[in-house]
């Protein structure tokens, strides 16, 4: 094996799962993650099959299914709730798993915590990567707690605000899309159970996701800055919500000042360049974050880190290895990339010429049905 210790930087999905993949498969990892407090974010999630197909390579798929919500259809609907079309979304993990499923982040968060501490992982919070510094066949980092420590791979796994990137010497920073997102978790209806879209209604988009039985997680695409209007976080997203039909009055009827919200501007980033240099490698949300328009967030990045243990357990010189690994990726993750940014734009200009949103999505998720 080529690779026997790890360095991961960051303790979401992504460092999360290629913790798991690298240490099932024999290698010595090191974990750490800024924060001192380790738990997902409290909204939910759309994840698309191919995610799960990866949760399955590492043993978590049950219990994350078990904690969520799997279904196959998205409707789409005009703000009067209207429908204009309802697809049938591919099974992008394969046909004996769901095409798609909502979860609470924190959900899944806690399956993967709770494989990396069955594991024996060592975990150390509140700790960042300060510095590396390649010698002989090693690199060694400093530590935020003042440790230097010797590694075979760096793997940068800090998201979209990654520090690592610019110690990568990468100069690509996150971009605005021009649009914000306000998230919440509130109770549905039985008939809820699959995820809807509305569409020319005050604001860009509204929709929901089912996450369990009983519960969905509803959001609405608006303007990228917080309004000071004088409104509470539950009153201002109750006004984002006035002028839509079908199951919307429900969902806004549901929102309290106890129900978790959260709004942040919609963000990208794409690194055209080399991802890594010498053995320290940045992946998911670090080189590749894309709107969340088709929910690829979580499945590109957990294709990342299972793609990438399997690379570094493969006998050959390292280096080589990250760059094929770059290679194999790129097409795929600017695919989602480009998608998403267009299907922002339609977002933005409903009556650009051309515009098919329905259309762009269902594709682009046909062609991740192919193996990653």
């Amino acid at each position: 094996m080529t690779v026997s210790s790890v360095l991961v930087v960051g303790g979401g999905i992504t460092g999360c799962v290629t913790a798991i993949a690298l240490a099932q498969r024999g290698v010595e990892v090191t974990l750490v993650e800024r924060s001192p407090q380790w738990h997902g974010v409290g909204h939910g999630i759309t994840v698309q099959g191919n995610a799960l197909k990866e949760f399955r390579e590492i043993g978590a798929l049950d219990p994350i299914l078990e904690k969520g919500h799997g279904f196959d259809q998205v409707r789409m609907r005009e703000a009067d709730g209207e429908e204009i079309v309802t697809i049938t979304v591919a099974r992008t993990g394969g046909s004996d798993l769901p095409a798609t499923m909502g979860a609470l982040r924190s959900d899944i968060q806690d399956v993967l915590v709770g494989m990396i501490r069955d594991l024996g992982i060592e975990v150390r919070l509140g700790t960042e990567l300060v510095s590396f510094s390649s010698v002989d066949r090693h690199v060694e980092a400093e530590l935020s707690s003042g440790v230097v420590e010797n590694y075979d791979v760096i793997i940068a796994a800090d998201g979209i605000k990654s520090t690592t990137r610019k110690l990568l010497g990468i100069h690509e920073e996150k971009k605005p899309t021009g649009m914000g997102i306000w998230r919440s978790v509130v109770p549905r209806t039985r008939d809820m159970s699959i995820s809807g879209l509305y569409y020319h209604g005050p604001e860009y988009k509204v929709g929901f996701t089912p996450i369990s039985d009983d519960l969905c997680y509803a959001y609405v695409l608006t303007k990228p800055e917080r309004p000071d209007n004088g409104l509470t976080d539950a009153q201002e997203m109750r006004r984002l919500l006035e002028g839509y039909g079908g199951d919307v009055p429900f969902i806004r009827d549901q929102i309290t000042e106890e129900t978790f919200l959260n709004f942040q501007p919609i963000e990208w980033l794409y690194v055209e360049g080399p991802w890594h240099r010498g053995r320290v490698i940045a992946i998911g949300d670090a080189v590749h974050a894309c709107p969340p328009l088709i929910a690829q967030g979580a499945a590109q990045c957990s294709e990342d880190a299972v793609l990438l243990a399997d690379y570094l357990t493969r006998e050959g010189d390292i280096e080589a290895l990250l760059t094929e690994f770059e290679a194999r990726r790129k097409p795929r993750v600017k695919l989602v990339v480009d998608a998403s940014l267009q299907l922002v734009e339609w977002e933005l200009h409903p009556d650009a010429p051309g515009a098919d949103p329905g259309g762009l999505f269902a594709s682009s998720l046909q062609s991740l049905a192919e193996p990653a």
